[in-house]
């Protein structure tokens, strides 16, 4: 077909029909959205188009989402807010701690629930979970899981991830040919894997040995996002046009995902009831919910929501931080070999093990970990969504108070907080002493925001750190970790990827110990 049949086709006519209407309703949609602040007296990112564009470009893979957050969060350096556009719709982010702070606890019951762009109609299994629940029905779950990250919880599932732990360790010991450079994220998401399989789903699989066992492989599938064209379709139809979503098939996760992860719980469920096993892990605290008299009947798609986002959560979340903590003592020697020494100092005297008690005792283990998480927090941007009228004061002289009406968003920057020199000197170093104890209580409060704060805080933030410290104690105890050729210092983040990542990936050296 020539060019000029192409043009004058039905098809291209209707096409450029539709990119004409879209223009020309949304020019005045995002003038609005950024003049609404104008008007009400707020300090805003004032050229709405170039604000607009670079949201733009965050999900076509052209910025990335820490230069994003940056530009965001330094355009109004002195401000306590800023009023902002998130795809033209108007939101605050708040740049204040103490604003913060009231906003996250003080007066949570103004902001008690998380922005969500899908439903549980279009797909459950995002929907249905802990994270994305309002009101009461959230209440009521958290009440539920609260239980599975209480310390008493955690020490009971420490010995499950202690082998999970050591297992590891011990094929890499047993592999020395995949470790002069091994792609850190790739491996630690198998450990993850495994920690969460055996404490939350009470299966055992050892991800090394079978790379290819099914509980990885949907893991993988469920928490790879990268941006481009597609990603930000399938987004822009989720969040704008549900029910079109809905009826022709788009959900947040793969089909295939959610039907492998029903089938799974379901089968435990049974098996469980059959046989009359009972395991201190989340399926029996769910299982005891449901079958108690709620004000909303749990079902299995509940069940199954809630052991997923503990999964989606943990997967890649944690191995990132592992991923990120790893990099860091390849690049400071120092630090990796203090570090080390501490881990030997507190190996149990009997058996030369680490001990849930020992683990504790890591007081330089937690303040690594402590300053990893701020350099590279997990979450970028926190949200919470206005439930009732709040009323802010004024952003900075000059400025009018305003109200946050009810559904619209307030956004916390923490990786704007996380890297201001007038909370943290020198955000860039990695620097460990920022956290001991004779400086941690230095910290401006509220500025300092890896797992949130407030009745939202990340309920299995306990888990991630346990799993995490476990895994460098028993890594450190075995080999000496290195750059190789690939790892990039500084790291240089991937445009593409919504997740904080290298460019070239986690790229590291193990060196087996002499002991």
């Amino acid at each position: 077909m020539e060019l000029s049949q192409i043009f004058s086709s039905p098809f291209a006519l209707l096409l450029t029909t539709l990119i004409l209407i879209g223009v020309v309703k949304i020019v005045p949609y995002v003038n609005c959205a950024y003049s609404y602040w104008n008007k009400k007296g707020v300090p805003y990112l004032p050229d709405s188009w170039s604000s607009f564009i670079a949201g733009w470009k965050l999900f076509m893979g052209r910025m990335s989402f820490v230069d994003y957050t940056n530009y965001i969060y330094n355009y109004f350096p002195d401000a306590k807010y800023v009023g902002i556009s998130d795809f033209a719709t108007p939101g605050i982010l708040l740049r204040d701690p103490e604003l913060i702070k009231d906003v996250m606890v003080k007066d949570f019951e103004h902001f008690p629930d998380h922005r969500s762009f899908v439903t549980e109609e279009v797909d459950p299994l995002f929907g249905k979970n802990v994270f994305s629940l309002r009101g009461d029905r959230w209440k009521e779950m958290r009440n539920t899981l609260s239980p599975s990250f209480t310390a008493s919880k955690m020490k009971f599932m420490f010995e499950l991830i202690s082998k999970c732990s050591s297992d590891f360790v011990d094929y890499l010991v047993e592999h020395p040919e995949i470790c002069l450079a091994i792609e850190a994220k790739q491996a630690f998401r198998r450990y993850t894997n495994d920690v969460i399989a055996t404490a939350a789903f009470g299966i055992n699989v050892n991800s090394m040995k079978e790379q290819n066992n099914e509980f990885y492989t949907r893991g993988v599938e469920a928490t790879t996002f990268s941006s481009g064209a597609l990603a930000l379709l399938k987004f822009t139809l989720l969040r704008f046009f549900p029910r079109l979503a809905k009826s022709i098939g788009v959900a947040f996760f793969p089909l295939a995902t959610s039907k492998f992860f029903k089938k799974v719980v379901g089968e435990t469920i049974e098996a469980r009831e059959k046989h009359g096993i009972i395991r201190p892990d989340m399926i029996h605290l769910l299982m005891q919910a449901r079958d108690k008299e709620n004000s909303h009947k749990m079902t299995l798609d509940d069940i199954v929501s809630q052991a997923f986002i503990f999964f989606f959560a943990g997967f890649d979340t944690s191995a990132t931080l592992m991923c990120f903590v790893a990099h860091e003592l390849a690049v400071k020697s120092d630090i990796q070999d203090r570090l080390r020494e501490e881990v030997e100092q507190h190996l149990s005297e009997e058996d030369d093990t680490i001990s849930y008690e020992s683990l504790s005792k890591m007081v330089y283990l937690d303040m690594v970990v402590s300053e990893t998480l701020r350099k590279y927090p997990p979450v970028l941007i926190l949200d919470r969504l206005c439930f009732k009228d709040y009323e802010l004061p004024p952003s900075q002289p000059g400025y009018k108070g305003v109200t946050v009406k009810s559904n619209e968003v307030i956004m916390i920057p923490v990786y704007g907080l996380h890297h201001d020199p007038k909370y943290f000197p020198n955000p860039q170093k990695f620097d460990p002493e920022r956290f001991s104890d004779e400086n941690k209580d230095n910290i401006f409060p509220y500025t300092y925001l890896p797992f949130g704060h407030g009745p939202r805080k990340c309920i299995g933030n306990r888990f991630a750190l346990m799993e995490t410290k476990l895994l460098i104690a028993h890594l450190l105890r075995k080999f000496i970790i290195k750059t190789t050729e690939k790892t990039v210092e500084p790291v240089v983040f991937d445009k593409k990827e919504f997740s904080l990542k290298p460019v070239s990936g986690f790229w590291i050296g193990l060196e087996k110990r002499k002991t």
